[in-house]
């Protein structure tokens, strides 16, 4: 049997919008799927395309799952993010190497140190 991890999907109240924004961090392209949908389509060997789903609800909760992300130089990347309307949160880390930030819908995500 074979088995290909193709999507990660995301719920979001404003599909389009949040799907722009995270096309912006990844620099990733968008594009409108035939069911409403948006994909940020991954290049070859980044992994899978990311999927933005539209749902009426607005996230209340911590993330049960949460992306991490290496950059090349954390600091850079944490200013460049923020700068784009991502947040920084406290979801408990304590004194940590790494950032955690949310997304303008309030997804929670890391930035890690180079070399994590």
């Amino acid at each position: 049997m074979g088995l290909r991890f193709s999507d990660v999907c995301i719920d979001a109240h404003d599909a389009r919008t949040l799907a722009a924004w995270w096309s912006q961090v990844l620099g990733w392209p968008a594009e409108d799927t035939d069911d409403g949908d948006v994909a940020l389509r991954a290049p070859e060997g980044a992994g899978p395309d990311w999927l933005f789903l539209a749902v009426p609800d607005d996230k209340v909760v911590k993330n049960r799952i949460h992306f991490d992300l290496t950059p090349d130089d954390q600091h850079a990347e944490v200013q460049r993010l923020t700068a784009l309307g991502a947040r920084h949160v406290d979801i408990g880390q304590g004194d940590e190497s790494w950032v955690v930030l949310a997304d303008p819908e309030g997804n929670e995500f890391c930035i890690l140190a180079a070399g994590e």
